[in-house]
């Protein structure tokens, strides 16, 4: 069983998705990847959907959820990435680590749709370093854990 890894902002409607499908694209054989919020927006922004379809990832079945439905889950990590979603965050059955790294919220991007578009590819490329990052390191984890145990 993969170890489930939570992404929790406060919508999840954008920088939780946008790290959801990028986790799940570097790591998805080894992870489990899915994301919440603590007060959820209802919907995927389809400035987020487009941002990730640039480079090659299809977002658009994502459906914004509530952190709540993840309680009875056996969650091993909890990653926010908003200030709000951190506060908020309860401690989730099984949880061994908690991360917080914040990104800025494309969705309270103003100006033209290309302004906009800017700002998600912006925080999008941000959150791909991190999270391919954070997503190498548990590969290096779990190869050494293996060669422990072999």
């Amino acid at each position: 069983m993969k170890p489930l890894v939570l992404i929790l902002c406060t919508g999840n409607s954008c920088r939780s998705h946008l790290a959801e499908g990028i986790l799940r694209a570097a790591a998805g054989d080894v992870l489990e990847v899915a994301s919440a919020g603590s007060k959820p927006a209802g919907y995927v922004h389809p400035l987020a959907i487009e941002a990730m379809k640039e480079m090659g990832l299809d977002i658009s079945s994502h459906h914004s959820k509530h952190m709540d439905e993840f309680l009875t889950r056996r969650v091993e990590t909890v990653i926010t990435v908003c200030g709000n979603a951190d506060q908020a965050c309860p401690m989730f059955p099984g949880q061994l680590n908690r991360h917080h790294w914040g990104f800025m919220d494309p969705a309270h991007a103003t100006g033209t749709q290309e302004e906009q578009m800017a700002v998600f590819r912006k925080v999008r490329d941000e959150i791909k370093m991190v999270f391919e990052a954070y997503a190498s390191g548990r590969r290096d984890q779990l190869r050494a854990a293996d060669g422990v145990a072999g």
